[in-house]
């Protein structure tokens, strides 16, 4: 038996549509306002919903907010890997194609960025998942300093990895966060010194 239609989407549609509508509204308001601004009422109410499809999706404010932060984390594993795979073999490609990728998804999308980066430091319940997060994007870079760094031991590539992805997260925050005013193709440049020094 197929599904009922209504307007040509089924029930599972257009709950996945609200479901995307919340995701969006939250992002933007974590990203431009802080995480502490995200509640079940302000989000319902730019996303024009009530709070019956808000439970119908997520059982709470932190479990919204989770999603949230997850969704933006699982964009940047994704713009990251497409990147890397499409650059070609030689290092210097590879990591300019890594480092613009990731400052066009945290500088075209700010609110994405300062989600990802930031907003971690002042929720408790995005710090610990940000953690969490962090060994997909360290295996990534592993990967790339296992093709180029020759002559490292597994324990100096893993090690480096870590650090690589804790510094340009840093540098990627402080420039969010107003540390420092740089172009954007200097903080590309930056970056990319810091892969290739770490291979």
């Amino acid at each position: 038996m197929s599904e009922r239609t209504w307007g040509g989407s089924t029930l599972a549609d257009r709950r996945a549509e609200r479901r995307a509508s919340l995701l969006a509204v939250a992002q933007r308001i974590a990203g431009e306002e802080g995480s502490a601004a995200v509640t079940v009422r302000s989000v319902c109410r730019r996303a024009q919903l009530t709070d019956r499809y808000f439970y119908e999706s997520f059982a709470g404010r932190d479990a919204l907010l989770l999603a949230a932060f997850e969704a933006v984390a699982s964009e940047a594993q994704r713009v990251l890997a497409d990147a890397v795979a499409h650059s070609g073999p030689r290092p210097e490609a590879r990591a300019r194609a890594a480092v613009e990728a990731f400052v066009g998804l945290v500088l075209d999308s700010p609110h994405k960025g300062r989600l990802l980066l930031l907003e971690p430091f002042a929720d408790p319940v995005l710090g610990a998942r940000s953690h969490a997060l962090m060994p997909p994007f360290v295996d990534l870079i592993y990967g790339q300093l296992a093709r180029d760094a020759d002559g490292a031991d597994d324990a100096e590539r893993r090690m480096a990895a870590y650090a690589l992805v804790g510094g340009l997260a840093n540098l990627f925050a402080g420039w969010l966060r107003g540390s420092f005013e740089l172009p954007r193709e200097r903080l590309v440049e930056h970056g990319v010194r810091l892969v290739l020094a770490a291979v």
